[in-house]
């Protein structure tokens, strides 16, 4: 039986609540409090790579970097001529790559040997940590490739860490069905909604999915307080937010909620696609050039040195 002081007071008086036993007290009510969108951002056109053509949202001068994220890219287009070449040898240290595929399929190939395919649906999460050089080359499928690559830190005592490579096929990601209208959820990291990523642990503590969004009932979700957040629009248009404070995000937008600890967004008009994160923040220094982000110019002058002496990825 659960009930409060008041309750025993009312029914059997101060001396019999004091005396009485059997009666547990009620646990105290979480509250969960709404994340308001407090920023809108809009990636801008760039190239990278072998001159492939796509948007940088997070990364560039108007949003460098959203702790612990440090850059976010969206890469769609079914003409060849902008994305075939691809993205050949290239370093990276001190941070994780995560390449989310939604239409074609991506061959990586490092300087360790390792090598896989990204493929339509799934996942790459890469741990370059210490070092690693490798490639990212389109595979076509019908033409049309599309998805996007996040960066996420890593704490200064994890920069010089082994290289791990997580190759996540479409059936192991957690998906699942949240609307009779067809509305689903395809988590990478993290668990929303009873569904649980496969990426084990990090000290970020990210959270990660996808959401496929077919109408405007509204999907509502925990997130850590204190976790940066923020819900990318890939495709359509998201409602967001309070319902007394709901803003609109369109398509190429990035919205950044505030404090708080649960978040509520819809599709009010037509099938939206939203890339939605949450992370623990490092609040370290960032010293970034190119692909290498440590956290003092050391560091990056050691990284370089490294890379030119072909040792970047050794332990």
């Amino acid at each position: 039986m659960s009930c409060t002081r008041r309750d025993l007071i009312r029914i059997f008086g101060a001396a019999g609540a004091a005396g009485l036993v059997g009666c547990r007290p009620l646990a105290p009510t979480v509250e969960r409090t709404p994340r308001r969108v407090v920023a809108i951002h809009r990636g801008v056109p760039t190239t990278d790579g072998a001159g492939v053509r796509l948007t940088r949202v997070i990364g560039h001068g108007g949003l460098r970097n959203l702790d612990p994220f440090l850059m976010l890219d969206r890469f769609h287009s079914d003409d060849p001529n902008a994305y075939i070449r691809g993205f050949p040898d290239h370093p990276h240290r001190g941070f994780e790559t995560v390449t989310v595929m939604l239409d074609g399929r991506m061959r990586h190939r490092d300087s360790r040997g390792n090598s896989g395919l990204i493929q339509s649906g799934g996942s790459q999460w890469m741990t370059a940590g210490r070092g690693i050089v490798h490639s990212e080359m389109p595979e076509q499928v019908q033409g049309l490739m599309s998805g996007v690559q996040l960066w996420v830190n890593l704490p200064a005592r994890e920069k010089m860490r082994g290289q791990e490579y997580q190759d996540l096929a479409p059936e192991r990601l957690a998906e699942g069905r949240i609307s009779p209208a067809g509305s689903r959820l395809r988590v990478i990291s993290g668990a929303v909604d009873g569904l649980v990523g496969p990426v084990p642990p990090r000290s970020t503590e990210p959270l990660l999915f996808n959401a496929f969004l077919e109408d405007d009932r509204p999907l509502e979700f925990d997130v850590a307080p204190g976790h940066t957040a923020f819900a990318f629009v890939a495709e359509g248009e998201l409602a967001t937010g309070p319902v007394h404070d709901e803003r609109r995000v369109t398509e190429s937008q990035l919205a950044i909620f505030g404090e708080g600890s649960r978040i509520r967004m819809r599709a009010p008009e037509r099938r939206t696609l939203a890339l939605v994160a949450a992370a623990k923040p490092l609040r370290e220094p960032v010293v970034q050039s190119g692909p290498f982000v440590m956290n003092t110019e050391e560091e990056i002058r050691r990284a370089y040195d490294d890379y030119r002496r072909g040792v970047l990825d050794r332990g």
